[in-house]
């Protein structure tokens, strides 16, 4: 006997039975009821705030009382556009976001490949294990850990001068911060390519390799495209942390090296200046919003 035949004779006097009735008959109302607890929960905490941060952003900070005035202005936009420096952070943070997502894409790539392609079974898990364990452990252990790297008499110019190379100058700079934010970020970028790779059918290497094509040109011609939907999945965790990140400039970085989530940190918590704090903070919801709308158009969101 079907499911629906039996719910067809249950008893239609009870409440509950009814229900049942009606639930079963509109799989649309199941799902309503389903996402209805975290479908609010998204409007009322997430969306609600960041159109309170927009809101806000659009006050301003009496310079004499200190006091928040709810006056519409556009001043912060307009200190954001004319000041040099805040220009020049901007365009920093989305710069070094940029040179990691280009840097853990080019490591993630090779890895990934000989993973998903070329590993055994038993050798696929120890690889697996390498790319989770820095996960494992604190965010705050890993900056550290390369802080003490990178310094000047770390293990860095300890080993060139062992080879007779001399050292190099790259704690506490812009440099430093590429290094660290492309080690921290890089499973994330390597977990999605190496899915990419897997689900490239076999049969179409074949294929390619039938026709004449070279092992270099299937790779460039078929491969690549195939798994490109799975670098770009990985990008919008490389690209989106580092653009929101602000632990990693402070501890890394050097004086000149601040990120949008440095200034918007002062902003809120030293000078208690939320409007521009908010003012600023808009500008990597934008970028996101921007880059997301061309990962959606590669593919992105079907290779997560």
């Amino acid at each position: 006997m079907s499911a629906e035949a039996t719910v067809r004779r249950a008893p239609r006097g009870g409440l509950r039975g009814r229900a049942s009735a009606v639930l079963f008959r509109r799989a649309w109302l199941r799902a309503v009821l389903l996402l209805s607890a975290p479908g609010a929960w998204f409007v009322l905490i997430y969306l609600a705030a960041l159109a309170i941060l927009f809101v806000s952003a659009f006050w301003r900070v009496d310079g004499f009382t200190g006091k928040l005035v709810h006056a519409w202005n556009v001043d912060n936009f307009r200190q954001l556009v004319e000041n040099p420096t805040y220009r020049t952070i901007a365009l920093r943070t989305i710069g070094i976001a940029a040179a990691v997502t280009v840097t853990d894409a080019l490591l993630a790539i090779p890895f990934a490949y000989f993973a998903a392609r070329l590993a055994s079974r038993r050798l696929q898990a120890v690889l697996f294990v390498i790319v989770l364990v820095p996960l494992w452990t604190s965010y705050l252990v890993r900056v550290y850990a390369w802080r003490l790297i990178l310094a000047k008499d770390g293990i860095v110019n300890w080993a060139l001068h062992g080879i007779g190379l001399g050292s190099v100058d790259v704690a506490y700079s812009n440099w430093a911060m590429w290094i660290v934010f492309s080690y921290i970020w890089l499973p994330f970028m390597i977990l999605p390519v190496w899915v990419a790779f897997e689900r490239v059918p076999a049969s179409f290497l074949e294929a390619s390799a039938d026709l004449g094509a070279r092992a270099r040109t299937t790779f460039r011609r078929v491969l690549l495209p195939l798994v490109l939907p799975g670098v770009v999945a990985g990008s919008i965790f490389t690209f989106s942390l580092t653009l929101g990140d602000f632990i990693t400039p402070t501890l890394v970085g050097g004086a000149g090296s601040d990120f949008i989530g440095n200034v918007v940190y002062r902003n809120v918590g030293i000078a208690s200046n939320v409007p521009f704090a908010a003012a600023f903070a808009t500008i990597p919801l934008l970028v996101m919003a921007v880059y997301l709308a061309i990962a959606r158009r590669l593919g992105a969101f079907e290779a997560l």
